[in-house]
């Protein structure tokens, strides 16, 4: 299908268990474009059902439908948003020379984010001097000589000694030696998101956990910490591989694990829609869909809303 858009690229985000993949593979396949993923946990290899991997939803005609930026770090790595838009740079730009149209899928919000707004991200590597000459002071001091720097909105800089040496590290970093990242590509993004009812959103997180469950998520989780991966680590990727972890070292029971997790990411489903509502209030345009309509429906609406003009577009379902 040739598009003629005022677009140059689709997101298509939205709440967990809400239907994105499905819907953004077969999006792309009607416009001979490719899915780039915004997940900022299917970026690790062997983290499959915990991160909600659906292979089976990128074969479409019997053949599969490219996705990038899924499996590139290995489990145990802390990867982050700044390396995730220096990545997703680099396969745009190559989707772009190819002509291809990019679908981004995914609801890691800060990613989709990151995209949409263009953060102008610096790296600060370590300046083991610096720190250490911090890391001789005692706590009071380093919180003053934060202050010199910023005002203390982000009260987490302050929780841990090791935070606020690196909260300070950063600041100073920014003064005097941040060099700017290559510029943010300019570009013309369509924002979908896909908006389940809440009690249909409710049912399909519960449906799809005990589906993964009866898949083999607790082996796999296993299988990770026998390749390695230390149980902290597991339990800073959060939800899934928390509680996983957590029944596996025997913290908690396998009835406490199930009721625990549904909970949490019933409680996270909840956070990702305060942060794309905090999209909206910053200027971002999300075209809500609402999650109950068919997926020719969906498709239809997103063809349509690519062929409009930015200035026309709405948010409402």
């Amino acid at each position: 299908m040739e598009l003629i858009s005022n677009y140059d690229i689709l997101i298509l985000t939205g709440p967990t268990a809400s239907g994105k993949t499905t819907l953004a593979v077969a999006v792309a396949g009607m416009l001979g474009g490719e899915i780039i993923s915004a997940d900022s946990r299917q970026v690790y290899r062997g983290m499959n059902l915990g991160t909600g991997k659906d292979y089976d939803d990128y074969i479409i005609n019997g053949m599969k439908m490219p996705c990038h930026l899924i499996d590139i770090a290995d489990p145990g790595y802390k990867y982050n948003v700044f390396e995730y838009q220096k990545d997703f740079i680099k396969v745009y730009s190559n989707l772009k020379e190819r002509k291809v149209f990019p679908v981004v899928c995914g609801g890691s919000g800060m990613y989709a984010d990151s995209i949409i707004s263009g953060y102008k991200m610096v790296e600060v590597p370590p300046d083991s001097g610096f720190r250490s000459n911090l890391e001789k002071k005692p706590m009071e001091e380093l919180i003053e000589i934060l202050t010199t720097y910023k005002k203390l909105h982000n009260t987490t800089d302050l929780d841990t000694k090791k935070r606020i040496i690196r909260a300070i590290e950063i600041e100073h970093f920014n003064q005097n030696k941040a060099k700017p990242l290559n510029k943010f590509p300019k570009i013309r993004p369509l924002v979908v998101g896909i908006l389940p009812d809440r009690e249909t959103r409710r049912l399909n997180i519960s449906n799809r956990l005990r589906q993964r469950l009866d898949e083999g998520m607790v082996d796999e989780v296993k299988g990770l910490i026998e390749q390695g991966v230390k149980p902290d680590i597991l339990i800073y990727y959060g939800l899934e591989y928390k509680f996983i972890t957590l029944f596996l070292t025997g913290k908690i029971s396998y009835d406490d694990m199930v009721r625990d997790l549904e909970i949490a990411i019933h409680q996270f489903a909840k956070r990702q829609m305060t942060w794309f509502r905090g999209m909206e209030r910053r200027g971002v345009k999300i075209n809500w869909i609402a999650g109950e309509m068919t997926l020719e429906e969906k498709i239809n609406r997103i063809i349509l809303l690519l062929n409009c003009s930015p200035q026309t577009t709405t948010s409402s379902l």
